[in-house]
């Protein structure tokens, strides 16, 4: 078959071969990275008033039994049907305060099904700069964060650091990279405004997304 010349293709690849021969000039600058979050002098106030904006909701308890009452609280308004969790020795020990009258499935059961009213995870941190939660493969999958209308993410104080540069070396640190398909970092419930700037919740994911946060182990 006969090659049609195609010149409009040539031009262009030949002034992309021009400008390539000639090394970009380089930007100056100070060298010092500049802030782009307000500094965090208090971590938690801070992820209470981002979530706010986040329209996420932060319940703090005083200990993991508190926490586990609230997850209780939460579960009693919503309707019958299936509650998926994370299987963690953590949550196990919770379990008995929510597990009543509900059909509970755990992560290693496998994947959250369509019909589940809501999710329980753990958080790996929590950004108090950006309110964002990062949670990773092991809270069951990546439908565990989308699946379900309701998200109820469990954390302890320990787990609140000020910025993304904090969670990162924390989870670094942890190893939780290399035990994991994916890290996930989630800011708010799944939203969108695309369609005339009129706010859609749950537009990919959960439309309520809760934050139990114990500030003791205990």
């Amino acid at each position: 078959m006969e090659q049609t010349e195609n010149q409009s293709r040539e031009r262009i690849l030949g002034r992309m071969k021009a400008a390539l021969s000639t090394p970009a000039p380089r930007h100056s600058g100070d060298g010092l990275e500049k802030a782009i979050f307000a500094p965090v002098s208090d971590p938690l106030q801070r992820f209470q008033k981002e979530c706010v904006a986040n329209i996420t909701e932060c319940i703090v308890t005083p200990s993991q039994s508190a926490s586990a009452a609230a997850v209780a609280g939460i579960l009693a308004s919503l309707p019958a049907g299936e509650i998926f969790a994370q299987d963690a020795p953590q949550l196990r020990r919770m379990a008995d305060a929510w597990q009543e009258g509900r059909n509970l499935r755990w992560s290693s059961e496998g994947g959250p099904r369509e019909a589940s009213q809501a999710t329980i995870t753990l958080a790996e941190s929590l950004v108090a700069a950006t309110g964002s939660i990062l949670v990773s493969a092991s809270c069951g999958g990546r439908g565990a964060s989308v699946v379900a209308p309701v998200h109820i993410v469990v954390a302890g104080i320990e787990q609140l650091v000020p910025d993304l540069e904090s969670a990162f070396a924390q989870q670094c640190e942890r190893g939780t990279a290399l035990h994991n398909s994916y890290l996930c970092l989630i800011t708010g419930s799944s939203r969108t405004a695309d369609i005339e700037k009129i706010l859609v919740l749950g537009a990919h994911g959960p439309r309520r997304l809760v934050v139990v946060l114990a500030l003791s182990p205990e």
